[in-house]
Order: structure tokens, then C-alpha cells, then sequence
């Protein structure tokens, strides 16, 4: 059976879903599951690049461990563009917990996934979160607003 872009696009859809559930209950499994074992990173914090799943999942596991309440972990405005194998998305994500004063800590982040189908699932391949910064004071804009 020939895959669609249509089917291709709920598959990934679903992948996102689960990673972001994965994420908002700190289950490192969950997460680490999405991703295909060469993952190639590029996130927002802590260093240039991740190379491997090992290395990515020390990396989640360090953010997920900064967290002491409730984490917020939300996906907005996600657009999934699917060939034969080959995908991307990207997307608005609203990450960040609830402080010890129960107010939100979040930040706005902007993320880009690159997915590749193999083996009869969509991995997510290389993933790219970064915030908009002010060229001035070098600091991260994490409460701009979509």
C-alpha cells in the first residue's frame, strides 16, 4: 500500500501529539521514542548541537529535571508538509512549568522537525527550537506573543 501526503501528515501529527503528551508528564521514554536514533539537535539552551539519541536524551532528561511543578508544553499553529519518506514541520511551542509560587514560567519557542520514515514509522530526524533575541542586550524574548 502506497502511503499518502494525507496519511503521511495524520501519522506525524500523531507523533508530535504523543512526543508533546510525553513531555508534559516528564516521561523521558515517551519523548526519546519519537526521535530516530541518529537525531541530530539543535536546541535553544546548553550547547551547539546534539548528535545522537544519547546525547539528546541526557539533554532532555537535564531540562526535564530543571522543572520542579507541573510542566507546560504546548503545540501551536503546526504545519506538516509530507513526500515520499520525508517531512517536515514546524511549529509555535509554549513550554515551561509552574513555579513554586504556582504562577507559569513559560516562554514562547519556535521549533522546526525534519521526519523520515523508515522501517513503517516517522521518526522525527533532526529538530531545530531556537528564541528570538534582542541584538542589543543578547537576551531570549521568550514573552513575545504569537
Amino acid at each position: 500500500m502506497t502511503m499518502t501526503a494525507t496519511d503521511a501528515t495524520v501519522e506525524i501529527q500523531g507523533l508530535i501529539e504523543n512526543w508533546a503528551k510525553a513531555a508534559r508528564t516528564c516521561d523521558i521514554d515517551g519523548i526519546m521514542a519519537a526521535y530516530a536514533p541518529d537525531i541530530r539537535a539543535f536546541d535553544a539552551i546548553s550547547q551547539l548541537q546534539f548528535k545522537g539519541a544519547e546525547a539528546w536524551r541526557r539533554h532532555w532528561q537535564a531540562c526535564l529535571e530543571m522543572g520542579s511543578g507541573p510542566t507546560i508544553f504546548e503545540v501551536h499553529d503546526l504545519l506538516i508538509e509530507a513526500g515520499d519518506g520525508v517531512a517536515y514541520g514546524r511549529f509555535l511551542l509554549r513550554c515551561g512549568g509552574i513555579g513554586p509560587d504556582g504562577k507559569e514560567q513559560i516562554g514562547w519557542m519556535r521549533v522546526t522537525v525534519g521526519c523520515r520514515r523508515r522501517g513503517g514509522r516517522w521518526t522525527i530526524a533532526h529538530e531545530h527550537s531556537s528564541a528570538p533575541f534582542d541584538m542589543a542586550s543578547g537576551k531570549a524574548l521568550l514573552e513575545l506573543q504569537p
